[in-house]
């Protein structure tokens, strides 16, 4: 019984010390995100993800909304893609290929980096993205999702 409690003692003291600051977990969050002029603060998943899907294209107030993501092999876009909208990059691109090549719609618009996505989304009304919780600005807000 005591080879147990020891063994216990032991793994637990190991996950403990793996495990990262809470602070830290926190940080690493991915969120969409939307320009600060935005009037809406919140969206419902279905919202969310018919903006991602290029089929809602405005927002509340009536204004255009602007879609910036990353690559698809970017790691905050898979986290964004399979933790926020429940689907795979894949799944993704493969829905805006088929807007593009049937005519019928666009992609959303590529940047190279969360660098460029902070830049495009604090100067441009109306657009939308996500981000880690950490890299809010001023400029930026966070889109709460009910």
């Amino acid at each position: 019984m005591s080879f147990v409690l020891i063994l216990s003692i032991f793994l637990l003291n190991q996950f403990a010390s793996a495990a990262p600051p809470l602070i830290d977990q926190q940080q690493n969050i991915v969120v969409p995100v939307i320009n600060r002029a935005n009037q809406q603060n919140t969206i419902s998943r279905n919202g969310l993800s018919a903006i991602f899907k290029m089929r809602l294209l405005r927002w509340n107030d009536g204004s255009a909304v602007t879609v910036f993501v990353l690559n698809d092999d970017d790691q905050l876009h898979r986290q964004f893609c399979k933790q926020i909208l429940n689907v795979f990059p894949h799944q993704m691109r493969r829905n805006w290929n088929k807007l593009v090549f049937s005519g019928s719609g666009q992609a959303p618009i590529l940047v190279e980096s969360k660098e460029e996505m902070i830049e495009k989304i604090a100067n441009t009304p109306g657009s939308v993205g996500y981000l880690n919780l950490k890299d809010l600005t001023n400029n930026i807000k966070q889109l709460v999702v009910k």
